[in-house]
């Protein structure tokens, strides 16, 4: 069955873009591949993606693009027919990419209005391997959305994309897999937007000298250090200068991608976060409002 395998970057309409570049390429931790004069690309230094962000300069600050992968053309052909029998409103057919990177996709609007794109054959390019202490981003590792009908976009992507629910916090979040990793997307209810983009540290060690380096450069901890019920998984939370939420995290449970058992766990405190230390919490993230550019496609 063809299906979404992997999640590849997120693309970002900023105002200001000189101190979003500045943020990525100087304080988080990542590598500018290219650029253009509005439009820069990101990878990160352990895996050979060929970039986990795109920013774009406009004039709002906005979610331009999710892109998802998929292991050949042939995917990305069967999940176009997918998509577009779902009732989707589709951006562009698959055809070839002529952004940094290339390959072949497709895009398309969810039904909330967010834009994704889903492809193959995009170039690789080279990764090294990671020490501890350097705390550095080695991959994209989940991203976790907004949804006015959460349930319905539940199904869309374990229905039409091929993913697999991993657990429940309640009945209002929800965990998705769509490889080994515990989860690579989750759904919480509200206004269609971005809640935030996870990055996975090599140790939880690299987590809290990232956050240190941070701090140091003048960005706070929005809420943590903790760790997670769902997944296992640490979790340190930041803004970005356009106010994107980000997190280093570490130590994500993988799991049997085709057998494993969703569970749901009841929401709390020691739920939310098992050391029961980390300062902040959900309230202390940016507010959900509706992304200022639902339905609006965007080029590259």
């Amino acid at each position: 069955m063809s299906r979404v395998t992997e999640i590849r970057y997120v693309g970002y309409g900023v105002q200001d873009f000189d101190a979003e570049r500045k943020f990525y390429a100087e304080d988080w931790g990542l590598v500018e591949v290219a650029a253009e004069d509005d439009t820069v690309w990101f990878k990160t230094h352990g895996h050979d993606e060929h970039h986990v962000v795109r920013l774009h300069k406009r004039d709002t600050n906005c979610v331009e693009v999710i892109s998802l992968a998929a292991d050949s053309r042939a995917d990305v052909d069967d999940l176009h027919r997918k998509v577009e029998e779902a009732g989707c409103r589709i951006i562009h057919a698959p055809r070839g990419l002529d952004a940094p990177g290339g390959g072949y996709g497709f895009r398309f609007f969810s039904a909330d209005g967010l834009p994704f794109e889903i492809s193959a054959d995009v170039e690789t390019l080279d990764k090294r391997e990671m020490e501890r202490w350097e705390g550095m981003p080695v991959k994209v590792s989940h991203i976790v959305l907004h949804s006015p009908d959460h349930q319905a976009m539940v199904k869309f992507f374990v229905d039409v994309l091929g993913f697999k629910v991993s657990d429940w916090l309640g009945d209002f979040m929800c965990f998705l897999r769509c490889n080994e990793a515990h989860h690579r997307i989750a759904f919480l209810p509200g206004p269609p937007c971005l809640n935030h983009v996870a990055y996975d540290m090599l140790t939880v060690d690299d987590m809290m000298r990232g956050a240190g380096r941070l701090r140091k450069r003048g960005t706070d901890m929005r809420w943590g250090p903790g760790r997670h019920t769902a997944g296992n998984n640490t979790f340190s939370y930041f803004c970005t200068p356009a106010g994107f939420a980000v997190e280093y995290t570490s130590e994500l449970e993988n799991v049997d991608f085709e057998n494993h058992q969703a569970k749901v766990h009841e929401p709390g405190p020691l739920v939310m976060d098992q050391w029961g230390i980390g300062e902040g919490g959900p309230q202390t993230m940016p507010h959900a409002a509706p992304d200022p550019c639902l339905f609006q496609p965007a080029e590259g």
